[in-house]
């Protein structure tokens, strides 16, 4: 019986009732296809910057055509890493598509959701390790250390430095978009209650 009197039936919704629950798994779902979007871009990120640093080479004659020098990503360990930081993450997402996708489905999941924002907070942390370590020596390969006796290697290189600083570009995107995805996550977790 409801504050005017009238009889309800099992099953009958009030005019008057909030809808809350809709709205919230509404917001929920919405939030996860914003979420499986920024992971599609983020793939695209990760496997660029894959892509643009490990075909990267150049090679330079030195007085004749039989004495030359090469510089290539995997003669430097920090690219090496870089590379294969951005495979394991470009991997990663991939994977995570069919569950971000539960969400889309059911938006009120709750243990897949903290899976997620664990292993993203993971990647994060492995892309952001690779891309750092390349973004050092990407600094040194441009501007060199005197102190050090490290001289630039860009003025002679410009090909080979030009594909490693933008291989770069997608990798920090990808960790912007990895950011958001830990952010989107976890708001989702606390809508729920």
């Amino acid at each position: 019986m409801t504050k005017d009197g009238s009889v309800m039936e099992h099953g009958e919704i009030s005019s008057k009732a909030p809808l809350v629950a809709p709205v919230a798994a509404g917001v929920n779902r919405a939030v996860a296809v914003v979420d499986t979007f920024l992971r599609f871009i983020a793939i695209i990120g990760t496997i660029g910057s894959a892509i643009a640093m490990g075909t990267t080479n150049e090679t330079l004659p030195f007085f004749t055509q039989f004495i030359q020098f090469e510089a290539k990503y995997s003669d430097l360990p920090s690219f090496t890493f870089f590379v294969a930081a951005n495979a394991v993450v470009c991997t990663y997402l991939v994977l995570s598509i069919p569950l971000s996708i539960v969400h889309i489905l059911r938006p009120r999941a709750r243990y897949s959701r903290l899976f997620l924002v664990f292993f993203d907070t993971a990647m994060l942390a492995l892309l952001t390790a690779g891309a750092s370590a390349a973004a050092a020596i990407v600094y040194l390969a441009h501007k060199g250390n005197v102190r050090a006796n490290w001289f630039s290697i860009c003025q002679q290189f410009d090909s080979f430095c030009e594909r490693i600083s933008g291989s770069l570009i997608g990798s920090f995107a990808a960790m912007v978009l990895l950011v958001v995805l830990i952010t989107l996550s976890a708001f989702a977790l606390a809508r729920r209650h």
